[in-house]
């Protein structure tokens, strides 16, 4: 039994070069997709597929296996698992002839070698938020020659900015379906009245859960950020402005990421208030980017061109330039070329109460988004775009701890802003 939702899904034409599924759990998502592959597979002319989840045991069991309705039960008799020098596959006779499907894991940042050399027709992207950006490339450059080029991807909603959303569903033809529990036929009343009752007593879950909408994950260290609220077009006439300072994170095989920042006072109840505002960005990843770029080049960038324009917006010269203490690299180019830099403060002496270190310094920042302290001022040229992504992905773990990812340009963030707060709130 389907529901209407899905027979749609199943039954739409493959005008697009990508098919994407974002709903909540227990929608009916994950069916409909294996029931629409199936269909593919019997009316694409090519001869090899790709199931891609984020490890190979998890693609054979949500595609292929698929509780009972995969791709293994649904082509019968007609069907068996085999193994070429491509890897493990599902070699099927269809209405058009056999076909392949490879299956195999994509989370990893090399896995993309793993179907160097294939040739393909098509290729289900599983959870397409948890694969690695390599892999996703990869796959979309193995279809090139399709006779039928066409892809389909589900998951789950990911967080207003993760990056599959600029980098894969924004640049490719993509056409975008919703899910939520009122599209899957098993769920009874009683069912999605139990879920409701859960899930409305958590505002994330409710609407990430129930709603299917893409915000801002548990556990995000500054969730407080709001777009709404935290970026401005301008920094508001009626504020002085005091100093003008960049601060920045980087290594030789991190991400590069530097900021330009802004000090303003205004009078509030007779006393004055301190604000901090990010004005400009820069940065640059290799593994992002797929280049290698020497940090000689990068400081020369810097120096060229993102330096010289913040001196033009702003009106002002720097009054320093602070750096993480353990990227000697960038500061020693930096210092070369007469940018002489500083070491940032990176809390590492930090200790307020059962916290210390870093914990302290994203303590101060939470505490100035949280009191109106801090705002990006919006740049059509330097803009805050890595910034932003990194923000609604930083996370805490299970322990309460910073996880070490998602944090380059969070790291300059917190650079800069130890050196705001410590002089100017603390």
């Amino acid at each position: 039994m389907l529901s209407e939702k899905q027979k749609q899904f199943v039954l739409r034409p493959f005008r697009h070069a990508l098919d994407v599924a974002e709903g909540t759990p227990r929608s009916g998502k994950t069916t409909a997709c294996i029931l629409r592959f199936f269909c593919f597979l019997n009316t694409s002319a090519d001869a090899n597929f790709l199931v891609v989840a984020s490890t190979q045991q998890q693609a054979f069991r949500l595609v292929m296996d698929g509780d009972g309705n995969g791709l293994l039960h649904l082509f019968g008799g007609a069907a068996q698992i085999k193994h070429d020098d491509h890897g493990d596959h599902l070699e099927a006779v269809t209405a058009t002839g056999t076909k392949k499907i490879y299956y195999k894991g994509g989370a990893k940042a090399d896995s993309d070698k793993s179907i160097r050399g294939l040739s393909l027709g098509g290729v289900y992207f599983c959870e397409i938020d948890i694969l690695h950006i390599n892999m996703i490339q990869e796959c979309f450059r193995r279809t090139y020659a399709a006779q039928t080029r066409w892809h389909l991807a589900d998951l789950n909603p990911p967080s207003p900015h993760h990056p599959v959303i600029k980098d894969v569903f924004e640049v490719q033809d993509t056409y975008w379906t919703h899910w939520t529990v009122d599209d899957n036929p098993i769920i009874t009343e009683q069912r999605k009245h139990e879920l409701y009752q859960t899930l409305s007593k958590n505002p994330y879950l409710l609407r990430r859960d129930w709603y299917g909408e893409r915000c801002m994950p548990q556990g995000v260290i500054y969730a407080m950020f709001d777009h709404n609220k935290h970026i401005v077009p301008s920094i508001p006439a009626n504020e002085r402005k005091l100093e003008m300072f960049f601060a920045g994170d980087g290594g030789l095989t991190d991400a590069t990421s530097i900021g330009c920042y802004m000090v303003t006072v205004q009078e509030r109840a007779g006393q004055d208030f301190f604000k901090l505002y990010r004005v400009a960005g820069w940065y640059y990843s290799g593994a992002d980017t797929g280049t290698v770029k020497a940090m000689s080049l990068q400081a020369r960038e810097l120096a060229g061109s993102f330096f010289p324009d913040c001196r033009q917006k702003t009106g002002m010269q720097e009054s320093c330039i602070k750096i993480d203490p353990a990227c000697k690299a960038l500061r020693a180019e930096l210092d070369m070329l007469g940018l002489y830099t500083d070491k940032a403060d990176n809390n590492g002496k930090d200790i307020k109460g059962n916290r210390k270190g870093i914990e302290v310094g994203i303590e101060y920042a939470q505490s100035s988004l949280a009191d109106g302290r801090f705002f990006c001022v919006e740049n059509n040229r330097f803009g805050h775009e890595d910034f932003l992504r990194e923000i609604g992905m930083y996370c805490v773990d299970a322990h309460g701890h910073p996880v070490d990812m998602y944090n380059h340009a969070m790291d300059e963030f917190r650079y800069a802003h130890n050196y705001f707060y410590k002089n100017y709130v603390l």
